[in-house]
């Protein structure tokens, strides 16, 4: 990134059909703030749907990928029926239903949907068959919490808000960033917005992971009779079995195993950046970028940059103009604002920057610091406690709640498909090694037509399986 883009900008505010877009997002988040989300007994659905099947007005749960990530949700779920689970890994599969004897078991998650019984799933598979299973999902009018990110390539995640913008009158969703649940993420949402820096002109965030992979793990033989390697593989291309593919050793974190490559993952732009960006996400209330640019380490068709920057110019809306948002990723970092203050020492963290000051953060904690000679907190309108906006508290708890009331959530797959939308073309811009123009209403790059066609833009299936099924 040059010296230029580094500088903060004067923001435009000109921008109407963004300002249309803030207002539609605005009154999303009056809503969620004022609706309560408690419900009992029977609910009847704008689709005049009775949720759920199950007795006690319990929702009927299909977990797909069973163990992991899936295992770590067991204790916020446990108190639905869990009538399916799905999981290519045999062993895994028979933990599961040791927890869940009731349950349906199967190997491929495509068969698993068709059970009629399902009201709503919970996805943890590999992220190159999010996209999938939540439009596959939706089409059968099934509640679904999936797990970040939302799809594995721009076009994924825009499919996938499409299909939730037709079904979102009887389904509810939430997407897989549960740090959103915390207080903090509400609070930096109202300083930002309360005008605490002045006038928003640039956000950034950031983590330090980096990896040191340079290709996909060597051919290592036949996959043993426990783990379907083709149904694994799902989507992408034919790669050869390697048991590294599974060695991580803590549950939820085995994704750290596989996400760098290309063909599952998107490394940390879908992992911890999509935890990252939600907290920014969430309080700038953004569409789209117009203009993407990225830098980092050489271009690896193979595996994604350890190291990246990447830059998105987000339209204007209702109550800001024009801003831009970087992420910076495996050793890049904004530039510190003041001597004394070390951004370096937060691992994943967020600065907003202001025409009066900055706000500094990471998932728990926040600080303010007031700069130049008129900045002294006279101007900022500080929210009474009755306006406080509510943290979300049980993240899947509100979503199950969603699912059998109101259908609402904080993170459905609106806010998050147009979020990760955003940082796939991130990855995109890095391969292009130009900058980007966006049509946010088309959804294709303007000014370089080969950038339609790069995989994390829009990728290409191997032969049996279907984005839209």
């Amino acid at each position: 990134m040059n010296k230029n883009s580094q500088q903060t900008h004067q923001a435009d505010a000109s921008k109407p059909t963004a300002r249309s877009a803030g207002s539609t997002l605005m009154s999303r988040r009056k809503f969620l703030a004022t609706t309560g989300l408690a419900t009992t007994g029977f609910t009847i659905l704008p689709s005049g749907t009775i949720y759920g099947q199950g007795a006690g007005n319990k929702l009927n749960i299909a977990i797909i990928g069973a163990h992991g990530r899936g295992q770590q949700l067991y204790q916020h779920i446990n108190s639905e029926n869990i009538v399916a689970l799905c999981d290519v890994n045999a062993k895994n599969l028979a933990m599961a239903a040791e927890t869940f004897p009731k349950a349906k078991t199967y190997v491929d998650w495509r068969k698993c949907l068709e059970q009629k019984d399902i009201d709503a799933v919970v996805c943890c598979t590999p992220d190159s068959t999010h996209a999938m299973v939540a439009i596959w999902a939706m089409n059968r009018g099934y509640h679904v919490y999936m797990e970040k990110p939302l799809g594995n390539c721009a076009y994924e995640a825009r499919m996938v808000r499409e299909c939730y913008l037709k079904n979102r009158h009887k389904v509810a969703t939430q997407h897989g960033t549960q740090r959103h649940a915390g207080s903090n993420c509400q609070r930096i949402a109202e300083l930002v917005k309360r005008g605490a820096i002045g006038e928003l002109r640039d956000v950034h965030t950031w983590g330090n992971r980096t990896h040191s992979m340079t290709d996909y793990y060597p051919d290592a033989g036949t996959p043993p009779d426990h783990i379907n390697w083709d149904l694994w593989l799902g989507p992408s291309p034919e790669r050869p079995f390697n048991p590294e593919y599974f060695a991580g050793t803590r549950p939820g974190t085995n994704c750290l195993r596989w996400n760098m490559f290309r063909s599952f993952g998107s490394w940390q732009v879908g992992d911890m950046g999509s935890h990252v960006v939600d907290f920014a996400w969430n309080a700038i209330e953004a569409d789209r970028p117009t203009k993407i640019s990225a830098t980092g380490d050489d271009f690896n068709p193979a595996v994604c940059p350890s190291r990246l920057q990447a830059a998105f110019t987000l339209p204007a809306n209702d109550w800001r103009g024009e801003i831009r948002l970087v992420w910076h990723q495996g050793g890049y970092m904004p530039n510190n604002p003041l001597e004394f203050v070390g951004l370096n020492r937060i691992s994943h963290g967020m600065m907003f920057v202001g025409s009066r000051g900055i706000l500094v953060s990471d998932f728990n904690n926040r600080v303010i610091i007031p700069t130049g000679s008129a900045a002294d907190m006279t101007y900022f309108n500080a929210p009474s406690e009755e306006d406080l906006l509510p943290a979300v508290g049980n993240f899947m708890g509100q979503w199950i709640t969603a699912a059998k009331g109101n259908l609402k959530t904080n993170c459905d797959f609106d806010y998050a498909g147009r979020m990760i939308e955003t940082l796939m073309l991130g990855l995109v811009a890095h391969e292009a090694g130009t900058e980007l123009e966006y049509d946010i209403a088309a959804g294709r790059v303007t000014n370089m037509e080969a950038a339609n066609s790069m995989p994390y833009f829009k990728r290409t299936y191997r032969d049996g399986w279907a984005l839209d099924g």
